[in-house]
Order: C-alpha cells, then sequence, then structure tokens
C-alpha cells in the first residue's frame, strides 16, 4: 500500500514536472530527477493551495492541474533563484 502511495506521488511528479516544464521552456540546471522532485513538490504545493483559494479538485483532471500549476509556480521560483546565484 505504501510502495502504491509513493508511485502514485512519483508519477503524477513526472507528469506535473513535464507540463511544467513544456509550458515554461528555458534552460535550467538538472534533468530528469530535478524535474520529478519539482512535479512533486509542485503537486504538493498544488495540492495545498488549491483548497486555500477556494478550489478543491475532485476530478483526476483537476488534480493533475493543480499539481501543474504548483510545479510551474515552482519552477518559476527556481530560475529566479537560480539566476541570481550565476550573477
Amino acid at each position: 500500500m505504501l510502495a502504491e502511495g509513493i508511485l502514485g506521488w512519483v508519477l503524477i511528479g513526472l507528469v506535473a514536472g513535464i507540463l511544467g516544464k513544456v509550458i515554461m521552456p528555458g534552460r535550467d540546471p538538472g534533468g530528469f530527477i530535478v524535474t520529478i522532485l519539482i512535479g512533486i513538490a509542485g503537486a504538493l504545493l498544488g495540492g495545498y493551495l488549491a483548497p486555500l483559494i477556494g478550489w478543491v479538485p475532485r476530478a483526476t483532471w483537476e488534480r493533475y492541474a493543480a499539481a501543474t500549476l504548483g510545479a510551474v509556480i515552482l519552477l518559476a521560483l527556481y530560475r529566479m533563484v537560480a539566476t541570481r546565484r550565476r550573477r
């Protein structure tokens, strides 16, 4: 049961991370693993923030949308921090 939960987070994180990269293309440090981690963190962020703004994702596509939105937010923040460090 625990393995299914972890695998589910990895899979939704992978999809959300890839969709986030498609929405915000560009050169980012990090590869496949960083994409998955940003997607997993985005899924957690989206799942936490969505109810706070009055949106409770119930359907599967709504959950993926919330996760992808969270991944895009984290990717934008990641780029801002990475850009400042390069200067």
